[in-house]
């Protein structure tokens, strides 16, 4: 731990050299296309360790543990016991220490019960072993091989065989926690070479990373600037853009509007020559048209009234000739064009505003805020050219800071370090495991001595309960009976033999591996290990804070383990986790206003002038002005429309035609209905050729004076109104477009200096917050810890004492039902009353029948008894 906190600082030290502190978040608003992210590696070695199928084994065994041992975790006492540097060879009659000493005791109570029931067993078995064998060997404690009949005897065997075959299913669940214990052990190494080796390249992938965020830095900044170039370049668009897209909502509107009042001059002007010509053709038609009707009807008279045809005399003619004589007075035209006079006047002034090219002065007016880019790309290129210069000064700054750097000197002195340590651990492996081997090998003959004496029982439980027949008296019982009796005192001998060494081991592994679990990994887990070690004043009694006094030589800023070891988890920078900014200065070399002044100093110097910007001059605004005055508005349009909206002819001549063709086909043929029917063909002839044309006319002058009248109507207003906005905005020009410009200007250097501000200041939270985290080493510090000790050593070593534990306590009840369960089993040497021909049953042997009573020891057959044969 001590030497991951030494690789940090050193690393940082590197970084940093003269830097200040004062790290600032970045900014949450990205300036352009601008963004940031420090490159990072996957680190392999997992944050958590998963003990796999085995795990409810662990948690089991956490459980036992709980329960032995439910006191939390004693901080003030392992204080005082730091405090003291574990030395206890004070007085011990000190009050203080009296106190302390019961404090431990009462902590350690479950644990010294245990090791103490422990040590009991090693003592008492094996003389109690000693004793036993003793006493049988002076036919005492069943020696003799004599079985006393007793009640239920039956049900007692039974007993007896069942609870012994429980037992031994518990002795051999406990046998297995210990096979898979063991075999955890014997994976140990290897899981500790793997997971070393995963730190390994993680801490190597660590120190690879850090030149590649520095280079990452460095050339953020080359992207940084050649944004800011690319936005210099195109001052044209950006700033000038920006000032015309500022002028363009005020000063557009109102040239579209002029740009509108042209257009509806020039269509006034075409809409009065129209309604001039109109006039004439409709005075000559109109004139025509009358003097030809006038004929045609002087015709048909006198065709009528002509005294040579009597075609007329008689019915119906008469009637019919009379009909045509009282219609002839609807044949003549119907306007009075004469009334209209022409629009000469208006049309000479609207010619006259219209010899004025009044579109080439609104286009000039455009052209005018179209050009504001160009001039302001004309008028910023020096000024462009020094702040390159000054963005590469700045470049220049920067490069001399990384060079600055001696980052390659300590990456290769902390790779040294971690290239030593990994050869070091790889030259100490085979000793490891060597040692491992040991330790599995005496495991694996713990576990077959328990086993082979769990194999005993079995065997004698199988032999006993397969060969038994209860129809045999103890001296004749079979061979396969007595096996089993043989193999349960097997199973007691051997256990009396090994069970007091099988304890000591299981006292020793409990004693060490529950310590470890209590003090060390749990407390570990739970991070109160890490505030026992935050404590002000335990390490050092004149350090607040040990750690920051350890790594920033002053022990009263509040720099905590549990703080530390967050922060690293969470991935953050050394620099913020260690507060390096007690020490260092990180932004000495990257102060933004020492960096950026320069920038903005000549940024300053931007003058851009687009003054005098004239969107319509004088002569434009006076023909504008004198188009209200040409008249158009007093022309009464009611009057014109009027007659425009007139038949040239009084009746439609077609259908006059047709009707006096109709008439004239009733007459009868001669000449009268000749020369009518040459009058028709004339009429015809007349509104084919001048009552179309002159409908055309009258049609093209009806919609010339709805124009005109269009037009005309409101002109004052809205001349007007044009007026005011052309004023308006030509004022808004000559009052404010300086302050856009300065406006823009200062926006447009905010920006390019915005970029700058906000690389620098992500270059601080970088450096603070974010570069060399040194989570490796954390989790380094948490395979160490968790993952070796807790979980490869630890949990293996506490489930093997706790499967060994369980299997040899257990030996305890078995020694006593296997000796009173092989009495049943064995072939006896003596019994209570024998009869050759039947065994007496129990029952009547205790109540004498027969003759028997119950005390007589031998029958008639009986052999005398010699020594009996013993255990």
């Amino acid at each position: 731990m001590t030497m991951a906190l030494v690789f940090g600082v050193l690393l940082l030290l590197g970084l940093c050299g003269n830097i200040a502190s004062g790290g600032q978040p970045v900014s949450t608003s990205t300036p352009g296309a601008l963004d940031y992210e420090l490159p990072t590696s996957e680190y392999e070695t997992p944050d958590t360790f998963n003990a796999g199928t085995v795990g409810p084994l662990y948690r089991m065994v956490h459980i036992f543990l709980q329960v032995v041992q439910p006191n939390d975790f004693p901080q003030d006492m392992m204080g005082k016991i730091i405090q003291r540097n574990f030395d206890f060879s004070v007085d011990s009659k000190e009050p203080e220490n009296i106190v302390l000493a019961l404090k431990i005791a009462y902590y350690e109570i479950g644990i010294l019960i245990c090791t103490i029931l422990g040590l009991l067993f090693i003592i008492l078995m094996p003389l109690v072993g000693y004793f036993f064998c003793m006493c049988r060997c002076c036919n005492k404690c069943g020696g003799e091989m004599h079985q006393r009949q007793k009640e239920n005897e039956s049900c007692r065997r039974k007993s007896f065989a069942l609870s012994l075959l429980v037992i031994c299913l518990l002795m051999s669940l406990g046998i297995m926690y210990g096979f898979v214990a063991n075999h955890q052990v014997r994976t140990t190494i290897k899981r500790t070479e793997n997971l070393t080796e995963s730190n390994f390249r993680d801490l190597q992938t660590f120190l690879n990373e850090t030149p590649k965020q520095i280079d990452y830095i460095l050339a953020q900044y080359t992207n940084t600037k050649n944004k800011a170039f690319s936005d210099l370049d195109g001052v044209d668009s950006l700033l000038g853009g920006r000032i015309k897209d500022q002028v363009k909502p005020k000063v557009i509107p109102v040239l579209d509007e002029i740009k509108a009042m042209v257009t509806a001059i020039r269509q006034t002007r075409d809409a009065l020559k129209s309604m001039n010509d109109s006039l004439t053709s409709i005075r000559e038609g109109s004139e025509q048209l009358s003097t030809n009707l006038t004929d045609v009807k002087k015709s048909i008279e006198d065709s009528l009234n002509n005294n040579n045809n009597n075609e007329c005399a008689s019915e119906p003619a008469k009637d019919i000739c009379d009909n045509i004589r009282s219609e002839l007075s609807n044949l003549g035209s119907n306007l009075n064009i004469i009334q209209l006079p022409f629009v000469d006047e208006q049309l000479t002034k609207v010619n006259d505003i219209c010899e004025t090219d009044l579109e080439s002065l609104i286009d000039k007016g455009y052209v005018l805020i179209d050009e504001i880019p160009g001039k302001v790309g004309e008028q910023t290129v020096d000024v462009i050219a020094d702040v390159k210069k000054a963005l590469d000064s700045v470049s220049s700054t920067v490069q001399n800071v990384s060079q600055s750097i001696p980052i390659e000197e300590v990456l290769s002195r902390v790779s040294r370090y971690i290239n030593d340590s990994n050869s070091y651990f790889h030259q100490e492996l085979p000793k490891l495991e060597e040692y491992d081997s040991y330790w599995w090998l005496g495991g694996l003959i713990v576990c077959f001595l328990l086993t082979l004496i769990v194999t005993f029982f079995f065997l004698g439980l199988l032999c006993g309960v397969c060969g038994y027949d209860r129809h045999a008296t103890p001296t004749r019982r079979g061979c396969v009976s007595n096996t089993g009796g043989i193999f349960l005192m097997a199973g007691v001998g051997f256990s009396f033999l090994f069970c007091w060494i099988l304890m000591i081991l299981v006292v020793l592994t409990f004693f060490v591996g529950a310590h470890v679990e209590k003090l060390i990994c749990e407390p570990y887990a739970n991070k109160q290990l890490l505030q026992l070690l935050d404590t002000p004043y335990m390490l050092r009694k004149d350090w607040q804070f040990y750690l920051s006094g350890l790594m920033l030589n002053n022990p009263n800023i509040n720099l905590t383990f549990q703080q530390v070891y967050s922060d690293c988890k969470k991935g953050r920078g050394v620099y913020a986790t260690f507060q390096l900014e007690h020490v260092f200065n990180v932004s000495e070399n990257f102060n933004i206003e020492k960096n950026t002044r320069k920038i903005i100093k000549e940024l300053d110097n931007l003058n851009v002038d687009i003054d005098n910007i004239e969107l319509f001059n004088k002569t434009g605004r006076d023909n504008l002005e004198n188009f209200v005055t040409s008249g158009i508005d007093e022309i009464d349009y009611p009057l014109y429309l009027k007659e425009a909206e007139k038949s040239p002819t009084i009746v439609d001549l077609l259908v006059f035609a047709s009707s006096l063709e109709e008439k004239t086909d009733k007459l009868p043929d001669g000449n009268l209905k000749q020369d009518l029917k040459k009058d028709v063909q004339r009429i015809k002839t007349i509104h084919q050729e001048q009552v179309r044309p002159l409908q055309q006319s009258l049609d093209t002058l009806k919609q010339s004076i709805r124009t005109l009248e269009r037009m005309s109507e409101k002109l004052p207003e809205r001349m007007n109104k044009t007026i005011m906005s052309l004023d308006s905005a030509q004022n808004f020009l000559s009052s404010n477009i300086s302050s856009i410009v300065i406006e823009e200007t200062k926006k447009f250097a905010k920006t390019i200096v915005g970029y700058f501000e906000h690389y620098l200041q992500w270059v601080l939270y970088a450096i603070t917050e974010k570069m060399t985290s040194c989570k490796p080493v954390v989790t380094a510090m948490d395979s160490a810890v968790s993952g070796v000790l807790c979980s490869y050593a630890a949990d293996p070593l506490n489930l093997f004492w706790f499967g060994i534990g369980q299997a040899t306590v257990l030996l305890l009840p078995a020694v006593i039902i296997a000796v009173k369960l092989a009495k049943y089993y064995r072939r006896m040497d003596s019994e209570d009353i024998y009869d050759d021909v039947e065994t007496v049953p129990m029952k009547n042997l205790e109540n004498g029948s027969n003759g028997y009573h119950k005390d007589h020891l031998y029958g008639v057959h009986n052999p005398v008894m010699t020594s009996p044969s013993r255990y």
